[in-house]
């Protein structure tokens, strides 16, 4: 085991450039399943492309040839003196907008399509940028961990099927292209990657997200009870009871005149969800409980 270490340590010193752990670099160097990639996500010459963590380039390269312009972000500056030192005095040169920092923290622009092989501890703060994103963009090829990637995908009563699994599907399409062994990267992560492909929803559903994602965050804290007792806990009322205060002080009304336990309880009752839980809900099972919550004046943010 130490001998591979050693192994690897030196292929990456080959190259110039130790990979940063904090980063979660881990280099796609399988030119095949990089073409791939840019194959899936539909590239047009008039095209505006966003990157997100370009590495050294061997993406971005490819998908340069077949757009109007690609916008890369990266938070390392050395891989991105590289990727500068490689189109440099070429034609691609003038298609390439380089945006250095973490593009959670980055206001992204205007782009049409994004693709990403994505560092594993921002992959869910990612997709929803982006599907909050506005204008809307076409679509995004994104690698992912395989885990993080089924989660996606997942349906109600799947064993992975959760709060990102319905959040994201609220807003987007989302289809699972093909699964990335561990040895297409340098270094190799420890775990195995699936590259998926994420449609957003034109127009997007009209429904206040903050309120939904409210909604989803307590049902999937125990995704395995009924919402009659998620709903009877101490804290889950507390929540409900201080947002339908500010709600009637909105509206100069008397917040005494109602009691959020009882409006909770008939809500669950009419629609005969008072044993559903949320592991087996799906879309449209969470926007009618939303709209009867909401319509009550009990809210979640």
């Amino acid at each position: 085991m130490p001998k591979e270490k050693k192994t690897r340590t030196h292929e990456v010193a080959k190259q110039g450039i130790v990979f940063n752990k904090n980063f979660g670099q881990h280099i796609l160097k399988n030119p095949l399943i990089i073409t791939d990639m840019v194959e899936k996500t539909g590239l047009r010459s008039t095209d505006v492309a966003l990157e997100i963590g370009p590495g050294t380039g061997n993406m971005t390269v490819k998908v340069l040839e077949k757009v109007k312009k690609v916008i890369a972000c990266e938070i390392d500056s050395r891989l991105a003196a590289e990727l500068l030192k490689r189109v440099q005095s070429t034609p691609l040169q003038s298609k390439l907008k380089l945006l250095i920092g973490d593009c959670l923290k980055t206001e992204l622009p205007y782009f049409d399509v994004c693709i990403a092989n994505v560092p594993y501890q921002i992959s869910s703060p990612l997709v929803f940028k982006l599907l909050l994103h506005r204008p809307i963009f076409r679509c995004a090829v994104l690698m992912f961990q395989k885990e993080f990637a089924q989660r996606l995908v997942a349906k109600p009563g799947d064993k992975l099927y959760c709060r990102l699994s319905i959040n994201t599907q609220l807003l987007a399409k989302v289809d699972m292209l093909m699964n990335v062994g561990k040895n297409n990267f340098r270094p190799p992560p420890k775990v195995e990657s699936c590259v998926v492909r994420i449609e957003p929803k034109n127009p997007p559903p009209a429904i206040n997200f903050s309120e939904w994602d409210g909604l989803t965050r307590i049902v999937f804290t125990r995704k395995n009870k009924t919402l009659s007792a998620i709903f009877k806990q101490d804290s889950v009322m507390e929540v409900l009871k201080n947002n339908h205060k500010l709600y009637c002080s909105l509206r100069n009304l008397d917040p005494s005149d109602s009691n959020p336990s009882e409006m909770v309880a008939a809500i669950l009752t009419k629609l005969n969800m008072e044993t559903m839980r949320a592991r087996t809900m799906d879309i449209d099972d969470f926007m009618k409980l939303l709209l009867a919550f909401n319509s009550e004046g009990l809210h979640f943010t």
